[in-house]
């Protein structure tokens, strides 16, 4: 009769193989979730271009794909600009315009960027539900947690301490996101 021990390690071993098979299948996922997503964006900004191309105007749109350097520093608040809520976020670069974040990434953005100007170092989500006016439930910080997280995880954030999170030095030497 095989022992308790012995049962427990067979269980434990097959766990640990499903775990590491499903850790792979995940890893596979993600990067081919990743070559998609580029490819969409490569497909949208070819779409536009041949529109704008083909635009009874003639294609003069300056404003619409000018670089970053010349657009207003406050594209955050040009209307149509924002990006639907529940929408992806990329991957911070530089010349990247904040407006291509919905408005609650913004909030955040806002939020850390008037902290930065003050000084006054990282923010909890805690702290953010209080700053946007909302009920410091479970729900709401987890939300704003995970919004959060997803920022960091694209570059727009740090979090250099669990919990607390403040611009990306990049983001902070421009004095905010563009």
């Amino acid at each position: 009769m095989p022992s308790v021990v012995g049962l427990l390690e067979q269980h434990e071993l097959a766990a640990r193989r499903r775990v590491d098979r499903l850790r792979e299948e995940a890893d596979r996922i993600q990067a081919d979730l990743a070559a998609a997503e580029q490819e969409w964006q490569e497909r949208v900004i070819t779409r536009r271009r041949v529109g704008t191309a083909l635009a009874p105007d003639g294609g003069n749109v300056a404003d619409e794909e000018a670089p970053s350097g010349s657009r207003d520093t406050d594209a955050r608040s040009a209307p149509g600009q924002a990006a639907r809520p529940k929408s992806q976020v990329p991957v911070w670069r530089e010349g990247l315009a904040w407006s291509v974040l919905s408005v609650d990434y913004q909030r955040i953005l806002q939020a850390l960027t008037d902290r930065h100007q003050l000084r006054q170092g990282p923010l909890t989500c805690q702290e953010m539900a209080v700053a946007f006016g909302l009920d410091a439930v479970p729900a709401k910080v987890e939300a704003l947690r995970s919004k959060a997280k997803r920022l960091v995880a694209r570059g727009w954030l740090a979090e250099r301490q669990p919990g607390r999170f403040t611009l990306t030095q990049s983001l902070a030497g421009q004095g905010g996101p563009s």
